[in-house]
């Protein structure tokens, strides 16, 4: 379960990051209060798996689901970039999140 709540926590990062895009400086009304909601909420159910979770281990794969979610969303929404080393990187914090849970 601890698992799934953390994912759950990923998520809400990709949301809180994608968020920020959309606040425009927090002078977006709607658009902030859904942010910080999700700031929030991403961090509570952090909190929540480092209980039974290595702290380490849960961080790091609580940024790496932000990281690797809000490159790839960017790439979508915001037509950034998607050039070789960009998806060789994103890549390798794939394998290291896949590493960091196998070693838990």
């Amino acid at each position: 379960m601890a698992w799934v709540t953390l994912l759950l926590a990923g998520i809400l990062e990709i949301g809180w990051a994608i968020g920020l895009k959309y606040t425009d400086g927090f002078t977006r009304v709607t658009p902030t209060v859904l942010t910080v909601g999700s700031m929030i909420l991403s961090v509570v159910l952090l909190g929540i798996a480092v209980r039974s979770l290595p702290l380490g281990t849960a961080y790091a794969v609580w940024t790496g689901i932000g990281t690797v979610g809000t490159v790839v969303l960017g790439i979508f929404l915001f037509a950034e970039p998607a050039t070789f080393i960009r998806l060789g990187c994103i890549g390798l914090i794939v394998a290291g999140i896949a590493g960091l849970k196998l070693a838990a």
